[in-house]
């Protein structure tokens, strides 16, 4: 009988580090809010789009784009991580005319993981 208290011990130190083991962290940036928020109607033309990410982003490989009702570019549009928060993707805007655009998304994390993703929004007059 003395095999059953070696397996509880057994049991009880693997369920003890299991439990002690630090949690992993999800190493991707993902996008935690935007302004304008996803599917939103705006009246004009907002200044800048704003994603603000989980993590802080690699400027020289992050970046985004915007796109027309039809997916073509819209040309004027510069996306940059911002010089005091790296989690934040800012991107400026020409006028834009009434109808529904996407923004397109791809950054790279500090610890090198790329995201992508997209959202809409509209413009209405």
């Amino acid at each position: 009988m003395t095999w059953r208290p070696t397996r509880c011990a057994c049991r009880l130190i693997v369920g003890s580090a299991l439990l002690l083991a630090p949690v992993v962290a999800d190493a991707h940036a993902k996008l935690a809010r935007s302004e304008p928020p996803a599917a939103s109607t705006l009246r004009g033309t907002p200044p800048e789009v704003r994603l603000w990410f989980t993590e802080s982003l690699e400027p020289t490989f992050s970046g985004a784009r915007l796109l027309d009702g039809a997916r073509r570019p819209v040309d004027g549009v510069t996306a940059r991580v911002d010089a005091v928060n790296a989690a934040l993707l800012r991107m400026s805007l020409p006028t834009l005319a009434v109808g529904r655009y996407t923004v397109v998304y791809r950054v790279v994390s500090v610890d090198s993981h790329v995201t992508t993703g997209e959202l809409t929004f509209r413009v209405a007059r």
